[in-house]
């Protein structure tokens, strides 16, 4: 199978001098780049002059990383990165049982310390970050108008420990049991009842 011209280690590798990287393309630091070129992208029109300068120096200091196939976990600039790169992570998986902190630290080759000040940072705890995203997928299961799933089964899907905590923390996040969610969405004006 060969490599296209969009491979990331053909991209590093004009930056290396062509010189030859080692390391798979899916490697942490590969990864971490990837997730703060993709959070770069999306921000970029809304930076300043000083954030962009900021945005390149991180840069700079991810392809690095890349090269060298190392990660400089005390440093600040690259603290959205990893959250980001984290975040991607989690979205991809958040019906793995074994998805923990302590997981997506090892994942990505830092400490669950590094991780959670990555995290704080951006004012979310990891489990904070993956029960809101849970919630999030269950409650689009719950407006779903056909084949909607019970609670238990919505509960067990998404991994909480019992159908009372997942309503408590349905409750908590959106101000309403899964249930009275599930009436007002079928009592709204304009919309048929169930």
């Amino acid at each position: 199978m060969g490599v296209t011209s969009d491979h990331p280690c053909l991209q590093l590798g004009r930056l290396n001098g062509d010189r030859p990287i080692v390391g798979p393309a899916d490697s942490t630091e590969v990864r971490l780049l990837m997730a703060y070129a993709k959070l770069v992208d999306a921000t970029l029109n809304d930076l300043t002059p000083a954030g962009v300068h900021a945005a390149r120096n991180s840069l700079i200091e991810l392809v690095k990383g890349a090269l060298t196939q190392g990660f400089d976990d005390n440093e600040p600039r690259l603290v959205p990165a990893l959250a980001q790169a984290a975040k991607d992570i989690v979205d991809s998986r958040l019906t793995d049982p074994e998805l923990s902190p302590s997981t997506l630290a090892r994942e990505l080759n830092v400490s669950v310390r590094t991780l959670h000040r990555a995290f704080a940072a951006a004012e979310e705890s990891v489990s904070a970050y993956v029960r809101r995203r849970r919630l999030e997928q269950a409650r689009l299961e719950l407006a779903s108008p056909f084949g909607r799933p019970s609670v238990s089964e919505l509960a067990a899907r998404w991994r909480f420990a019992d159908s009372s905590h997942f309503v408590r923390a349905f409750k908590k996040q959106y101000g309403q049991t899964p249930t009275q969610f599930v009436r007002s969405r079928s009592t709204a004006p304009g919309r048929p009842a169930l």
